[in-house]
């Protein structure tokens, strides 16, 4: 299962946007080099299954025309820079195939951008679910953490009804499955699922392990809750395997570098028509040391050494993986899942050969009959479709298992303001019940930015302290412009200007209706 996804940064009133590469390193390094895996696989006829959610913000942000735009001139860019840094390491024989294993790359991306997927590369995505490889799913529409607003249903409801119009009219299709962000799950929130007609969600180990309802499967089958929607349980070994950067395969001392970069390394003069504003020192992509170990010694990167080392961690995983099937299949009587979810960035952006080792993985599984098979949830309940039932226990995948990483003494102020908005968005919808016209733009623009500031990535970064300006900056922003609207609806008055300005930059969910914070009661 690979959880794609990102907040929602979108700034045209600037002409270039630090945070907006984050989307591009992200197309770069992650969604189109998994993309061209998963078409080479389904072109040589191997028959692979697995999940992928793209979180409505993501999704709108890969449709957005501004942002498609700024993406074929970061790569123009990166292609200019390829070419330099093949002239400047011609003679180098450790960093010379390196920077034309980057040419080729970006003028690959720049290639299959631009002309395969005409901008879109979610057609590329959508293609392969139609012809039955990939089961894309949703997840909250702004990706907050479900559990620190479970005292508020109807905004539960809007963040998952919000996602379920957006990804319909994205991708054509209506989810069977609902990725809760960071495995964020306090009980009741299978309850808004259910009402959604969504059959599975995933979650931690720990909130089926921690159950009440002890399950005969533990972990190796889903939990399916007294209303029917099934908790597949993310398994703890599998995922560490390839998760941890210290245990992990990504750690090892062969694979690239994430941290040393030209944009810090070679002189300013050099890099400057490359970096934010010409003076500020970022990632370029360009890396060329190998991590090597806990020294700033570091080896040149082996292009050819990584590729064995990819082979030799897909053999590991599967072997590992054969083990606990056979021991875990003495115990049960039937066929043990092993769910094995993680952030769709890990292959490529922060484990450059991350796509290699899928690919690998993919192949090594589909060619043995006899091993492991690949499934879906779906898949699964097609077959198992009978569970134990119980209730998972409140968890996350956050470090320490709980909340504290989206709650704690860094970020918690944000909460009473977020928790505000909420009810005064809730009193919007109560006094005007039924507007259309400038009003209803309005109050239209009132629900976006109000589910635009719970994205549960700005009180991660506010704890974490990267970047954390930019993301108490943009919670901010998104709450003023909420009571901006809020106060003129009190006032009985709209700034036009001002709003057709705000609705421009946050052009987030076109088909969002704000009638989405209606309670139930009142809908009746």
């Amino acid at each position: 299962m690979l959880h794609a996804h990102l907040p929602f940064v979108r700034h045209p009133e600037y002409e270039s946007f630090l945070e907006e590469n984050w989307l591009f390193e992200a197309i770069s390094e992650t969604y189109l080099p998994l993309l061209r895996v998963f078409q080479k696989l389904k072109n040589e006829g191997v028959q692979f299954r697995l999940t992928m959610s793209f979180s409505p913000t993501l999704a709108c942000m890969l449709s957005d025309e501004l942002l498609q735009r700024r993406y074929i001139g970061y790569l123009e860019r990166h292609v200019e820079l390829a070419e330099k840094e093949v002239a400047r390491t011609k003679d180098d024989p450790d960093f010379s195939p390196l920077a034309r294993m980057y040419r080729d790359l970006y003028a690959e991306n720049l290639k299959d951008f631009s002309d395969t997927y005409r901008r879109n590369i979610l057609w590329g995505y959508r293609a392969l679910e139609k012809e039955g490889y990939l089961d894309i799913i949703t997840t909250a529409a702004t990706h907050g953490f479900l559990p620190l607003f479970i005292q508020y249903p109807r905004d539960i409801e809007a963040q998952i009804q919000t996602a379920i119009i957006s990804h319909g009219r994205i991708f054509g299709e209506r989810p069977t499955g609902f990725w809760l962000p960071e495995c964020g799950y306090a009980p009741g929130i299978e309850d808004f699922l259910k009402k959604n007609n969504l059959r599975y969600t995933f979650c931690a180990a720990h909130a089926i392990l921690f159950s009440e309802d002890q399950s005969p499967y533990g972990v190796y089958a889903p939990l399916t809750s007294p209303n029917g929607v099934s908790f597949f349980a993310r398994d703890i070994p599998a995922s560490q395997a390839v998760w941890s950067g210290e245990d992990g395969y990504p750690g090892d001392p062969v694979y690239r570098d994430f941290y040393r970069d030209i944009g810090y390394d070679l002189p300013l003069e050099y890099v400057s028509p490359y970096i934010e504003q010409g003076n500020i020192r970022v990632n370029t992509g360009f890396k060329y040391y190998a991590i090597t170990g806990k020294t700033e010694k570091k080896r040149p990167y082996s292009i050819e050494a990584a590729k064995k080392k990819v082979e030799e961690h897909t053999d590991n995983f599967i072997y590992n993986r054969m083990k606990q099937v056979c021991r875990v299949s003495k115990l049960i009587d039937r066929p043990p899942i092993i769910v094995t979810p993680f952030d769709a960035e890990l292959f490529g952006h922060w484990w450059f050969e991350g796509p290699l080792w899928i690919e690998s993985l993919i192949r090594k599984i589909c060619a043995d009959p006899d091993g492991l098979q690949m499934v879906t949830p779906r898949d699964y309940l097609d077959v198992f479709p009978t569970n134990p039932v119980g209730r998972p226990s409140f968890s996350s995948w956050g470090n320490n298992g709980y909340s504290n990483v989206w709650l704690d003494g860094a970020n918690d102020w944000v909460y009473r303001h977020l928790h505000k908005a909420i009810e005064r968005m809730e009193e919007l919808v109560e006094r005007f019940p039924d507007e259309k016209g400038l009003k209803g733009r309005a109050l239209n623009q009132a629900a976006r930015e109000v589910l635009l500031s719970q994205a549960s990535d700005w009180e991660f970064i506010i704890k974490t302290g990267t970047s954390s300006q930019f993301a108490i900056q943009t919670v901010k922003e998104h709450l003023s412009s909420f009571n901006i609207i809020y106060e003129n609806l009190c006032r009985n008055t709209v700034n036009t200007e001002w709003l057709t300005n705000i609705e421009k930059r946050h052009n987030i969910f076109p088909d969002i209706d704000y009638r989405v914070f209606r309670s139930q009661q009142s809908r009746k």
